[in-house]
């Protein structure tokens, strides 16, 4: 599914959402206004919310699906994070204020009003239609891998639950237990609160790139472990980003293949990872030579420049046939040389074995060229 396609399954998931939640908005607020009931009212604020909920989800599915830019070489997906922080803080408040408002009115419950039976009907409504709403948002979710429309459907679960306990407050209520509506009001926002916290909480984990759990870490690492050419894998690090995550790893490989066999197996690593893992957007792979025991890696990064090995290698050379070709591999703490000469210019001049023990004679002592090879070639038309 592509991010457009993705968008527009997210929206028109967001809208029924908006729809079931303004009928609701208004039945609870003007019903729990004519029958006295504070739980009632109190989940119509909170359903209030809900359409603020859905109008930010809307947005942010909207932004995500933006295609990378220069701006944002990793795309928008984290707009969607964003997004869940905003809906978690203000669920957070919302309970909060309900919380601190029902306390208020418990101090003084005798002075409430009867409720009438009129508001327990509008709560049974509210409890079905939000379950029936949860399932369905839930199912959108996961088939999007949508972290934003999975808290939303969570947040639709709350609201589904805390209806639950207003019924039974407003149930309460009608059999005499007037205090029953307040308290229902009090747990509800009780409940809000906490929902807001847990989306706080796993919003604000994926901005500070928290890692994926042990399990995924150990599924990827052995996806990488058996890719061909992948000796050892190591500083194997991963984030999420909205429904998503990103990969960094350093594999070892052999230490004398070439480049562009060590971009291979670099680039079969990570075809690998994606294909096994629909859940990562990409995996960058560091390709590391294998290193011998008991390499110091501080000593190997103070080793001469290629430059300066090679113009050693071309004053210690310069009565010999010229080479074709010239592969330094940087090992342990010092340097192994393969050189390619023409084989036609050996055969006219000097043997291979002489020429390489003449070179070798004169490179003895060296402090970086550990070993030289010379090896016969055609040369190049």
């Amino acid at each position: 599914m592509t991010p457009a396609e993705r968008a527009t399954v997210a929206q028109r998931a967001t809208w029924v959402s908006v729809a079931v939640n303004l009928v609701m908005t208004a039945v609870q607020l003007v019903i729990g206004w004519l029958a006295h009931s504070q739980s009632l009212i109190a989940h119509g604020l909170h359903s209030f919310s809900d359409l603020l909920s859905d109008f930010l989800v809307i947005y942010a599915s909207r932004q995500s699906a933006h295609p990378a830019d220069p701006d944002h070489p990793y795309g928008h997906a984290r707009i969607e994070t964003a997004a869940t922080l905003a809906l978690g803080v203000a669920l957070a408040l919302v309970g909060a204020g309900i919380l601190w408002d029902s306390g208020i009115r418990l101090q003084h419950a005798e002075m409430m009003n009867q409720v009438e039976l009129s508001a327990l009907w509008a709560a049974i409504a509210t409890m079905l239609a939000k379950e029936g709403l949860y399932h369905y948002l839930l199912a959108v979710g996961r088939r999007l891998r949508s972290q934003l429309v999975i808290a939303n459907a969570l947040h639709t679960r709350a609201d589904s639950a805390s209806a639950l306990v207003v019924v039974i407050g407003i149930g309460g209520a009608l059999l005499g237990w007037g205090f029953l509506d307040l308290l229902a009001a009090a747990v509800m926002g009780y409940m809000i609160l906490r929902m807001g916290a847990q989306m706080t909480w796993g919003a604000t984990k994926e901005l500070i790139d928290t890692g994926l759990d042990e399990a995924s870490v150990v599924a990827i690492r052995q996806c990488l472990l058996a890719t061909p050419g992948v000796l050892g894998v190591h500083d194997l690090r991963t984030r999420r980003m909205a429904h998503q995550a990103l990969v960094d790893v350093h594999a070892q490989v052999d230490s004398r293949i070439s480049v562009s066999a060590g971009h291979r197996i670099a680039e079969l690593a990570r075809i690998r990872v994606l294909a096994e893992r629909p859940d990562v957007l990409d995996v960058l792979v560091h390709i590391d030579p294998e290193p011998e025991p008991g390499t110091d890696l501080t000593v190997l990064a103070a080793l001469p420049e290629r430059a300066v090995v090679l113009a050693e290698l071309q004053e210690r050379m310069a009565d010999l046939p010229p080479p074709q070709r010239i592969v330094l591999h940087y090992l342990d703490s010092a340097v192994e040389v393969e050189i390619y000469v023409d084989c036609a210019r050996l055969a006219g001049e000097i043997s291979l074995p002489q020429a390489e023990k003449t070179l070798a004679e004169r490179l003895a002592g060296h402090p970086t060229i550990r070993s030289v090879h010379l090896n016969a070639c055609v040369a190049a038309n």
